[in-house]
């Protein structure tokens, strides 16, 4: 895609004015608001995780507000079904000839946005009921193919501390993600001003300040963003640091049971085109993929029980990792 530097410069300041829409209702989180918007760009699906009460809901839901795009939420319970979310085959008759036929009617997946919400609440399968729509963008229902609107992406959020009466999300479906974003508490200073700002009047109403042509054209733009060869030399063997086989740091093979895969490799480099562009740049840099390698790869690392032993996160693991990749020289 050739575009003038015009262009890049419009596109750019609807970035801009999407950050302050999703600010008039959002304090704080600068950094899990860049992220969320960076899966936005990269066309790829976010889970967020947090303990209640963090704004996990109210962030995607502002995300909404502040684009003129369809969207839903889903309220994942132990008795959701696969249709519940999918849709389903009514009957219909023609009460003029008597004919009886099947018509398919969309479930809340057929959008642009849908929250996930509370997705561990829901069992394995209902879960692996998303896993075609995120991955393919359709969903297949008595033998028809259906497709998903464009742009179409699934923002799940999950409570990482409570265990009671949730299933945790499979390997397979934790790999379809993009980015797995921490939310964590504000500061005093953000905490206070979000007690202003709740317990007051009416809060501020978000303008909705990007169509879904304006999404589609944002990533069209970062897949153009620039990525040297010694870029892409490094964030393949960061990738493959991260499997305990031979030649792997006595680290890895001790504290990591499976390693990334290949998709993890493309999630960095898209993650990390976004995040240039967010910040202005239409190259990515060194910076951008150490800023993203935590969020891309954390839930796709499985940790040994000797990590678990030893207090040892996923993201220690790959702090290890990068440490241990030295630049192409």
């Amino acid at each position: 895609m050739t575009i003038s530097e015009a262009d890049v410069e419009a596109r750019l300041a609807r970035l801009g004015d999407l950050k302050r829409a999703i600010a008039t209702a959002i304090v704080g989180q600068d950094e899990v608001v860049e992220q969320l918007l960076i899966g936005l760009l990269a066309g790829g699906h976010c889970l967020l995780e947090g303990v209640p009460g963090l704004g996990k809901t109210l962030l995607v839901r502002t995300l909404g507000a502040a684009l003129d795009l369809q969207f839903r939420r889903v309220q994942f319970t132990p008795d959701l079904m696969p249709s519940d979310i999918l849709g389903t085959e009514l009957l219909e008759e023609d009460h003029g000839t008597g004919h009886r036929s099947f018509r398919f009617q969309p479930g809340p997946i057929f959008t642009n946005l849908l929250l996930a919400d509370e997705l561990n609440r829901t069992p394995p399968k209902t879960q692996a009921a998303l896993l075609e729509a995120m991955q393919e963008k359709t969903v297949s229902y008595a033998g028809v193919t259906h497709v998903l609107p464009d742009p179409f992406f699934v923002l799940a959020t999950q409570n990482p501390i409570e265990q009671a009466g949730t299933y945790p999300l499979p390997e397979a479906q934790l790999d379809r993600f993009l980015l797995n974003i921490r939310v964590d508490y504000p500061s005093e200073a953000e905490e206070r001003d979000i007690l202003v700002a709740t317990t007051g009047g009416a809060g501020a109403k978000v303008p909705k300040v990007m169509d879904a042509a304006a999404v589609v054209e944002l990533q069209a733009l970062v897949r153009d963003v620039h990525v040297g060869p010694d870029l892409l030399l490094w964030v393949t063997r960061i990738v493959r640091a991260t499997r305990p086989a031979a030649g792997a740091s006595a680290e890895v093979r001790k504290y990591i049971r499976w390693g990334a895969g290949p998709r993890a490799g493309q999630s960095l480099i898209l993650a990390a085109k976004a995040r240039a562009l967010l910040r202005g740049r239409l190259a990515a840099t060194r910076e951008d993929v150490t800023a993203l390698a935590a969020p891309v790869m954390r839930h796709r690392l499985l940790l040994s029980f000797a990590a678990e032993a030893d207090g040892r996160s996923a993201d220690d693991a790959i702090i290890d990792v990068l440490r241990g990749v030295p630049w192409p020289a």
